[in-house]
């Protein structure tokens, strides 16, 4: 059976009811792997905090270049492993960041990671939250010469994928943490972690991923499941470690290496949440002539199929739904024929 290749998104920071909390979108990843057979995603979706997977269907793709992909300005290129630099801001306490460090010594004895090599930043980066209640979550960091000057380090080291780790303000909008530790609120940090990962992609154009770094807070014995596995460490670099192990190459187009490189034209489908359908990638697909299936999936925006007057949107109610439209392409079944009633096909009306 051919592959399908598959742009799943879930964008960060919106409260998606899957895909808005630490990880719970990926049984949805797998089970879209498993019908297009290649699944190419985010870190949104994959990072569990201490829980991800690795996935020879699944490419690991930062937001920045996911996007990028979408418009047909870059390939991905499969590889056996990067070798992971990781950028520490400086501002984060001692004991903090020994359990870091830590947790690269075990993702390299445990998991055969190359994690290779580190950095300080020589100043803080000084992560800023906002406390607008815009529906989503947004920040800004006052100094990212700092990332920008490390990456460059790591690099020239020999880095050839970035995991980055910021201290977060501690007790930031506790309400809001409450609140999302119960599955009832955004996730107050997602914003300004998609501006410091899409930082990096932007300048260098390698794989990378971001990790907040946080002190321990206290017990919530009612907590969501789907915060659960930011819970169960003491750090979120796990996941962020085992996405990029594997994560593909970028590959500027044109290329003259065509070799065991995706590229972007043997997309036939994006996956992504109704009412969110206001992104680059998505504008990106419609503008190509690609199947957009939308999934009823809440959230905080309100960008929905009706506002594009567009052939190829395809709402279903749910990821299973999904599943099973991605396998009817994939098999070459059209998905016409499964619906009722059936429409009769009706002459042409081009003269």
């Amino acid at each position: 059976m051919k592959i399908t290749p598959t742009i799943f998104l879930i964008p960060t920071g919106i409260g998606c009811e899957i895909g808005g909390f630490a990880g719970d979108a990926l049984p949805s990843a797998k089970l879209l792997a498993s019908a297009s057979g290649c699944l190419i995603t985010h870190p949104n979706v994959m990072n569990g905090g201490s829980l991800s997977i690795t996935d020879e269907r699944i490419l690991y793709v930062e937001g920045y270049n996911l996007d990028r992909f979408a418009k047909g300005e870059i390939g991905l290129k499969r590889i056996n492993h990067q070798k992971i630099g990781i950028i520490f801001d400086s501002d984060i306490e001692k004991h903090i960041l020994t359990r870091h460090l830590q947790v690269a010594d075990a993702c390299i004895s445990t998991l055969g990671i190359n994690v290779f090599s580190y950095v300080i930043t020589n100043n803080p980066v000084n992560v800023v939250l906002s406390n607008k209640r815009s529906g989503s979550s947004s920040g800004y960091i006052k100094n990212p010469e700092e990332l920008l000057n490390s990456a460059k380090r790591l690099i020239k080291d020999g880095a050839t994928a970035i995991a980055i780790v910021t201290k977060f303000p501690d007790n930031f909008g506790s309400k809001d943490i409450d609140l999302y530790r119960k599955g009832e609120g955004v996730d107050s940090i997602a914003g300004v972690e998609a501006v410091i990962s899409h930082l990096i992609s932007k300048y260098f154009q390698v794989p990378c991923a971001h990790a907040p770094a946080f002190a321990p807070i206290a017990l919530e014995e009612r907590l969501d499941p789907r915060a659960a596995s930011e819970e169960i460490g003491f750090t979120f670099l796990p996941s962020v470690l085992i996405g990029l192990s594997k994560a593909p190459n970028l590959i500027e187009l044109p290329s003259p290496d065509m070799n065991n490189m995706l590229h972007p034209d043997q997309v036939e489908s994006i996956i992504v949440p109704n009412g969110a359908l206001g992104g680059e990638a998505v504008l990106a697909s419609i503008e190509r002539g690609l199947n957009i299936i939308s999934v009823k999936n809440s959230n905080a925006l309100n960008v929905c199929s009706s506002h594009f007057n567009y052939p190829n949107f395809t709402e279903v109610d749910n990821y299973f739904e999904a599943a099973g439209f991605i396998l009817s392409i994939r098999e070459g079944i059209s998905p016409k024929s499964i619906r009722r009633p059936i429409t009769p096909f009706s002459k042409s009306k081009i003269n």
